[in-house]
């Protein structure tokens, strides 16, 4: 391929490099791919700027769940530098005190020990319904959990309580922006989603039937087929 373009992913919350794993076959043909560290800081402003100093000079740019809180971070800091833009599953808006009170709990029980009951709690919000009683996702999810642990879970938990609102700055984005959703992603209604594609110019909204919020693995050949999509574009 003659211009080939490096690419970014970044995972959500208690995701590690494993949840790509399914679309990496799809991708790696179009250039080189990184997924980045987003552990080792407790604010969005540190996470990106760490991303952005090991990252290729310009790159296209996909974020997951908390990744597209991060992607937003790195579109405030360095826009210049993100060729394309893919928001998959998450949100423009800040936290609401409802979820921040609920990750608080969650965070007292990954320092109390509980941890791997956080990853139980969490784990019906990440997968459709019909999922719920699949072993394989509930170990990925549980693998994923120990590849990040319990202290950079905490620290993940204060930046995302941390975030600003990336409304105001949706405008902004004059890239190429993909904007990807289950139809039943309990953990981020798709109609944020909607939200943030409204508030793109230009940007092409896809939701996937029968999905959840973890799309690469619930849902990974039309992820991935989708992604091709932006990536050619």
């Amino acid at each position: 391929m003659d211009n080939t373009m490096p690419i970014l992913l970044v995972p959500g919350l208690v995701s590690s490099p494993r949840i790509f794993a399914p679309l990496l076959p799809g991708l790696w043909r179009f250039g080189p791919v990184t997924v980045a560290n987003h552990i080792r800081d407790d604010n969005m402003g540190a996470i990106a700027r760490r991303i952005l100093a090991e990252a290729p000079p310009r790159f296209a740019l996909a974020g997951h769940s908390m990744g597209g809180y991060i992607a937003f971070e790195i579109m405030r800091q360095a826009p210049e530098r993100v060729a394309k833009l893919a928001l998959l599953n998450t949100q423009a808006r800040s936290d609401t005190p409802e979820a921040t009170a609920r990750r608080q709990g969650m965070m007292a029980r990954a320092r109390g020990g509980d941890y791997r009951g956080v990853l139980d709690e969490l784990f019906p919000g990440f997968v459709h319904p019909t999922r719920h009683g699949d072993p394989n996702l509930r170990q990925l999810v549980h693998d994923m959990g120990e590849d990040v642990g319990a202290e950079a879970f905490i620290r993940q938990q204060t930046a995302v309580m941390g975030r600003p609102d990336s409304r105001p700055s949706l405008a902004w984005i004059t890239c190429p922006t993909l904007v990807l959703s289950g139809d039943t992603d309990n953990t981020i209604a798709n109609a944020l989603s909607v939200e943030m594609a409204d508030g793109i110019h230009g940007a092409r909204l896809v939701i996937l039937p029968d999905c959840g919020h973890l799309p690469q693995v619930e849902q990974p050949q039309p992820t991935t087929d989708a992604l091709v999509e932006w990536l050619r574009c």
